[in-house]
């Protein structure tokens, strides 16, 4: 009877030792669980530094994280912390932008007090702005300020209507604008005190500032509605000899010139330094007395690529204009130290108070005198005769700060 257990307890012995086999003969197990099979774990692959820092999020106020729940497992052996590589940073800063730089140019005339006044007093480089590089460059008459803007030397100026209108035509209108008036007035003929007429003058030499400026055409104008003929050659009834202002002066006093069309204060210097006498005062032959002699013009390019620019200059002339008319004494002085500074020499105080009240410092360009004065160069040959003078102004910022500071707005027409 004692051999069956004894075969019984061999068989157990024997399937358990086969199972234990089957267990361990590969070093892995499958666990089945209701049909799932689960992958054996693999070994945890080693932990590796991020190069790039991560930043952390705060949940935003209200919000609930929420965290997987982990399953239960031997916890691991803690591993020393490896401090991540610093991520390279980046600075993106956008490159400033070169400044913007604006010439000017302007006379060294009483007639561009404006001019002067913003420059010497800081108005315009305040106006401007530090982001705006501020130079000016000196002309003595408007040929050589248009012919300087043609060539890009300078971006706007200072200059007689004539010059404008001879740049504008030349250009066949794309060259310049006008933005503002400056001055009214402010130009004579002054002559020997012997000659008391056009006639007088026949077969004498009679100077200008320039070759086709304002007051060149002027001079020209009236000798030809005194029925006296002149030529661009220097040839005619009367001799007109285009000379630089300083000259002027001093060949009238030696007797060179009989007498010269120009503005102040060189018209008041040759009466008072050169014995001369007024025999045209401007002012005489226009309504009211109201012609332009000196407004700013401006590159039409410029106008076009710096419009911001443009607005601030003429807020600028507008500044300075006022300081002008509000404080004539101060303006007189600052005028005056302004050409000294050009010419190496200051006028006499009593020139400057003489030649002040011949001019109407005014925002307005006059348009209808610029339109006269056209028709008067094409008399006398110094402009062609089909010109047109339309979109030559824009007066578009200056309207819109005369507005915007209570004044009336001006006419380009």
């Amino acid at each position: 009877m004692k051999r069956p257990f004894r075969t019984g307890l061999v068989a157990g012995l024997l399937a358990l030792t086969m199972v234990g086999a089957a267990c361990h003969k590969d070093g892995s197990s499958e666990v089945k669980t209701g049909g799932a099979v689960s992958a054996p774990s693999a070994p945890a692959a080693p932990q590796t530094s991020e190069t790039t820092a991560t930043p952390v999020e705060t949940a935003a106020p209200g919000a609930t994280a929420t965290t997987a729940k982990p399953a239960a497992a031997k916890p691991a052996a803690p591993k020393p912390a490896v401090a991540p590589k610093p991520k390279p940073t980046t600075t993106t800063t956008a490159k400033k932008a070169d400044p913007v730089t604006l010439r000017l140019g302007y006379f060294p005339n009483v007639t561009h007090a404006a001019a002067i006044v913003g420059v010497e007093k800081g108005i315009f480089a305040d106006k401007l702005g530090p982001d705006v590089n501020f130079k000016t460059s000196i002309f003595n008459a408007g040929g050589a300020a248009t012919e300087a803007l043609f060539s890009g030397a300078i971006d706007a100026t200072y200059v007689g209507p004539n010059p404008a209108i001879n740049a504008f035509a030349k250009s066949k209108g794309e060259a310049i604008r006008i933005v503002a008036g400056a001055t009214s007035g402010g130009a004579s003929l002054v002559v020997n005190p012997n000659i008391n007429s056009a006639a007088d003058l026949k077969g004498l030499k009679v100077a200008t500032p320039q070759l086709g400026n304002t007051q060149d055409v002027a001079l020209r104008a009236w000798l030809l509605s005194q029925g006296l003929k002149t030529d661009v050659q220097g040839g005619g009834d009367v001799k007109i000899t285009p000379q630089d202002n300083g000259q002027t002066l001093d060949t009238f006093k030696s007797g060179v010139i009989a007498g010269a069309w120009v503005p102040e204060p060189w018209a008041t210097r040759l009466v008072k330094e050169g014995g001369g006498k007024v025999l045209v005062d401007e002012r005489s032959l226009w309504p009211g007395g109201q012609f332009v002699t000196t407004h700013l013009i401006v590159s039409t390019s410029f106008l076009k690529a710096h419009p911001d620019v443009v607005e601030r200059l003429i807020a600028g002339h507008i500044a300075a204009t006022d300081f002008v008319n509000q404080n004539p004494a101060e303006a007189q002085d600052v005028v005056n130290a302004g050409i000294a500074k050009v010419t190496g020499q200051a006028m006499n105080v009593d020139t400057i108070k003489a030649a002040w009240p011949n001019m109407t410092f005014t925002f307005d360009p006059i348009a209808s005198s610029l339109h006269k004065g056209a028709e008067d160069a094409k008399k006398v040959g110094l402009l062609a005769a089909d010109t047109k003078l339309d979109g030559i102004y824009d007066l578009t910022f200056l309207n819109k700060l005369l507005t915007g500071a209570g004044k009336p707005p001006v006419s380009d027409h």
